[in-house]
Protein backbone atom coordinates (compact mmCIF):
# COMPACT_ATOMS: atom_id res chain seq x y z
CA UNK A 1 0.00 0.00 0.00
CA UNK A 2 1.33 3.14 -1.07
CA UNK A 3 1.41 5.89 2.10
CA UNK A 4 -0.18 8.92 1.91
CA UNK A 5 2.64 10.90 1.50
CA UNK A 6 3.71 9.11 -1.25
CA UNK A 7 0.48 9.63 -3.38
CA UNK A 8 0.32 11.63 -6.22
CA UNK A 9 -1.28 15.29 -6.11
CA UNK A 10 -1.80 17.75 -9.59
CA UNK A 11 0.30 21.00 -9.46
CA UNK A 12 -1.62 23.74 -10.75
CA UNK A 13 -1.11 27.57 -11.42
CA UNK A 14 -3.04 30.28 -9.79
CA UNK A 15 -5.92 29.56 -12.04
CA UNK A 16 -6.22 26.62 -11.56
CA UNK A 17 -5.05 25.10 -14.50
CA UNK A 18 -3.55 21.41 -14.33
CA UNK A 19 0.85 21.81 -14.69
CA UNK A 20 1.96 18.18 -13.83
CA UNK A 21 1.85 16.29 -10.73
CA UNK A 22 4.49 15.43 -7.54
CA UNK A 23 3.93 13.40 -4.37
CA UNK A 24 2.18 15.05 -0.99
CA UNK A 25 5.64 15.05 0.79
CA UNK A 26 7.29 16.93 -2.36
CA UNK A 27 3.94 19.23 -2.57
CA UNK A 28 4.40 20.27 1.02
CA UNK A 29 8.43 19.98 1.37
CA UNK A 30 9.00 24.12 1.81
CA UNK A 31 8.79 25.84 -0.23
CA UNK A 32 5.81 24.51 -0.95
CA UNK A 33 4.25 23.82 -4.57
CA UNK A 34 0.46 24.97 -5.71
CA UNK A 35 -1.72 22.10 -5.67
CA UNK A 36 -5.02 21.24 -6.14
CA UNK A 37 -7.11 20.19 -2.60
CA UNK A 38 -10.53 20.35 -1.23
CA UNK A 39 -12.02 20.74 2.05
CA UNK A 40 -15.11 19.68 3.18
CA UNK A 41 -17.48 21.57 5.20
CA UNK A 42 -20.55 19.79 6.77
CA UNK A 43 -23.23 21.35 8.49
CA UNK A 44 -26.33 19.85 10.30
CA UNK A 45 -30.02 20.27 9.96
CA UNK A 46 -29.60 22.21 12.85
CA UNK A 47 -27.19 24.19 11.01
CA UNK A 48 -24.31 23.41 13.11
CA UNK A 49 -20.94 23.07 11.69
CA UNK A 50 -18.89 19.99 12.01
CA UNK A 51 -14.90 20.31 12.66
CA UNK A 52 -12.34 18.22 13.35
CA UNK A 53 -9.23 18.03 15.67
CA UNK A 54 -6.21 16.70 13.40
CA UNK A 55 -4.59 13.46 15.07
CA UNK A 56 -1.23 14.13 16.33
CA UNK A 57 0.65 12.42 14.08
CA UNK A 58 -0.58 14.59 10.96
CA UNK A 59 2.74 16.10 9.27
CA UNK A 60 0.90 19.54 8.68
CA UNK A 61 -0.90 21.52 12.06
CA UNK A 62 -0.78 18.75 13.73
CA UNK A 63 -4.15 18.94 16.74
CA UNK A 64 -5.45 21.91 15.36
CA UNK A 65 -9.28 22.10 14.64
CA UNK A 66 -9.96 22.49 10.74
CA UNK A 67 -13.53 21.72 8.60
CA UNK A 68 -14.67 17.94 8.38
CA UNK A 69 -12.14 16.76 6.40
CA UNK A 70 -9.39 17.74 3.82
CA UNK A 71 -7.82 15.81 1.14
CA UNK A 72 -5.95 16.07 -2.71
CA UNK A 73 -8.10 14.40 -5.59
CA UNK A 74 -5.49 12.32 -7.70
CA UNK A 75 -4.17 14.17 -10.83
CA UNK A 76 -6.88 13.94 -13.28
CA UNK A 77 -9.56 13.24 -10.67
CA UNK A 78 -12.93 14.98 -9.97
CA UNK A 79 -13.14 16.48 -6.53
CA UNK A 80 -16.63 15.52 -5.42
CA UNK A 81 -15.68 11.56 -5.71
CA UNK A 82 -12.07 12.66 -3.67
CA UNK A 83 -14.35 14.53 -1.27
CA UNK A 84 -16.69 11.89 -0.87
CA UNK A 85 -14.35 9.17 -0.31
CA UNK A 86 -11.91 10.93 2.40
CA UNK A 87 -15.67 11.49 4.30
CA UNK A 88 -15.89 7.91 4.25
CA UNK A 89 -12.23 6.86 5.69
CA UNK A 90 -11.60 10.00 7.92
CA UNK A 91 -15.19 10.55 10.02
CA UNK A 92 -17.27 7.27 8.42
CA UNK A 93 -20.05 9.55 6.47
CA UNK A 94 -21.23 8.34 4.15
CA UNK A 95 -23.97 9.41 1.09
CA UNK A 96 -23.81 13.45 1.02
CA UNK A 97 -24.36 15.36 -1.81
CA UNK A 98 -21.59 17.69 -1.25
CA UNK A 99 -21.59 21.10 -3.75
CA UNK A 100 -18.80 23.54 -4.48
CA UNK A 101 -19.19 26.93 -3.05
CA UNK A 102 -16.08 27.90 -4.48
CA UNK A 103 -11.99 28.13 -4.69
CA UNK A 104 -10.00 29.42 -2.02
CA UNK A 105 -6.44 30.18 -2.44
CA UNK A 106 -3.53 29.97 0.13
CA UNK A 107 -0.42 29.26 1.45
CA UNK A 108 0.60 28.47 5.11
CA UNK A 109 3.63 27.03 6.66
CA UNK A 110 3.34 24.72 9.64
CA UNK A 111 5.77 26.59 12.67
CA UNK A 112 6.21 23.40 14.32
CA UNK A 113 7.40 20.95 11.00
CA UNK A 114 8.61 23.53 8.88
CA UNK A 115 6.13 21.94 6.27
CA UNK A 116 3.91 23.89 3.79
CA UNK A 117 0.24 23.99 2.55
CA UNK A 118 0.05 26.40 -0.87
CA UNK A 119 -3.11 25.02 -2.11
CA UNK A 120 -5.74 25.63 -4.82
CA UNK A 121 -8.54 24.65 -2.27
CA UNK A 122 -11.88 23.44 -3.24
CA UNK A 123 -14.10 23.96 -0.59
CA UNK A 124 -16.93 21.71 -0.72
CA UNK A 125 -20.69 21.52 1.38
CA UNK A 126 -22.97 19.07 2.72
CA UNK A 127 -25.68 18.99 4.73
CA UNK A 128 -26.28 16.17 7.34
CA UNK A 129 -28.71 14.61 9.63
CA UNK A 130 -28.37 16.13 13.12
CA UNK A 131 -25.81 13.53 15.35
CA UNK A 132 -25.03 11.26 12.58
CA UNK A 133 -23.20 8.16 13.71
CA UNK A 134 -19.49 8.57 12.76
CA UNK A 135 -16.45 6.80 12.45
CA UNK A 136 -13.35 8.28 13.20
CA UNK A 137 -10.06 7.35 11.82
CA UNK A 138 -7.54 7.96 14.91
CA UNK A 139 -4.75 7.99 12.12
CA UNK A 140 -6.33 11.38 10.61
CA UNK A 141 -8.77 13.15 13.37
CA UNK A 142 -8.68 13.41 17.24
CA UNK A 143 -11.94 14.60 18.02
CA UNK A 144 -14.90 16.58 16.83
CA UNK A 145 -17.52 18.95 18.00
CA UNK A 146 -20.84 20.77 16.17
CA UNK A 147 -20.43 24.40 16.62
CA UNK A 148 -22.89 27.27 15.58
CA UNK A 149 -21.07 29.15 13.07
CA UNK A 150 -20.90 32.37 14.97
CA UNK A 151 -19.76 30.27 17.70
CA UNK A 152 -17.21 29.31 15.09
CA UNK A 153 -16.29 32.47 13.70
CA UNK A 154 -16.32 34.11 17.15
CA UNK A 155 -13.30 31.03 18.53
CA UNK A 156 -11.68 31.54 15.45
CA UNK A 157 -11.41 35.30 16.04
CA UNK A 158 -10.45 35.13 19.72
CA UNK A 159 -8.10 32.05 19.22
CA UNK A 160 -6.83 31.76 15.72
CA UNK A 161 -3.67 29.49 16.77
CA UNK A 162 -6.59 26.71 17.84
CA UNK A 163 -7.16 26.03 13.99
CA UNK A 164 -5.58 25.15 10.91
CA UNK A 165 -4.88 28.26 8.95
CA UNK A 166 -6.48 26.99 5.73
CA UNK A 167 -10.28 27.36 7.74
CA UNK A 168 -11.09 30.82 7.74
CA UNK A 169 -10.36 31.06 4.40
CA UNK A 170 -12.84 28.10 3.61
CA UNK A 171 -15.04 28.84 6.01
CA UNK A 172 -15.55 32.33 4.37
CA UNK A 173 -15.72 31.03 0.71
CA UNK A 174 -18.47 28.63 2.12
CA UNK A 175 -20.43 31.83 3.94
CA UNK A 176 -20.06 33.56 0.66
CA UNK A 177 -22.29 30.57 -0.94
CA UNK A 178 -24.79 30.65 1.57
CA UNK A 179 -26.98 32.63 -0.52
CA UNK A 180 -27.03 29.95 -3.59
CA UNK A 181 -26.23 26.43 -1.80
CA UNK A 182 -29.18 25.55 0.32
CA UNK A 183 -26.43 23.14 1.84
CA UNK A 184 -24.46 26.43 2.84
CA UNK A 185 -27.65 28.67 4.37
CA UNK A 186 -26.72 28.38 8.16
CA UNK A 187 -23.83 30.36 7.34
CA UNK A 188 -25.25 33.29 6.28
CA UNK A 189 -24.88 36.23 8.09
CA UNK A 190 -27.37 37.99 9.98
Amino acid sequence: MVTREAQLVELVGTDGAATGSCTVAEAHTAPGRLHRAFSVMLLDDLGRVLVQQRAAEKTRFALRWANACCGHPVPGGTVSDAAAQRLIEEIGVREVTLREAGVYLYRAEDPATGRVEHEYDHVVVGRMPVDPPLRLDPAEVADVRWLAPDQLRADLGDHPDRYAPWLSGVLAVATEAAGRLPEASALAVH
